[in-house]
């Protein structure tokens, strides 16, 4: 069953030599448990410089995955400690990426619930980052 919800989404970036940056989001999007998990979906905006793309977060026992398709495609996964590469295609080609995993919390429950990332990015093999994301799910009334 899909169960529409309000998601309020928060990320602060802190790349190599730059200053943090911080982003919210209020934005509409649908939970479905399937498999075991909870899929977390919602559509990007021109706000978040992705329009055109699904993002959805598959949240099952041991790891977060992060999926985009559309405009851009791209796949990460977190899992507390570990490492995953990953390509991340964009419409005038292709990074490599790795997401090493610093903390991932996520306690999901029907009618919402939360998702917490921490996790150092490289891509081509460089040092980028530092992200954290916090996710507030509600049930849309």
């Amino acid at each position: 069953m899909k169960q529409p919800v309000i998601l309020s989404i928060q990320g602060r970036q802190r790349y190599v030599g730059q200053e943090p940056e911080v982003i919210e989001l209020l934005t509409e999007g649908v939970m479905t448990f399937r498999d075991g998990g909870w899929d977390i979906s919602y559509e990007e905006s021109e706000l978040t410089g992705l329009s055109g793309v699904t993002t959805t977060f598959r949240v099952e026992p041991g790891k977060v995955t992060l999926t985009r398709t559309g405009a851009l495609n791209s796949q990460m996964i977190f899992q507390e400690g570990q490492s995953h590469d990953s390509l991340y295609q964009m419409p005038f080609g292709a990074l490599m990426i790795t997401v090493r995993s610093d903390s991932v919390f996520y306690d999901i429950v029907p009618d919402g619930g939360v998702i917490d990332l921490v996790y150092h990015i490289n891509i081509e093999n460089t040092e980028a980052g530092v992200i954290d994301y916090h996710l507030d799910i509600r049930a849309k009334e």
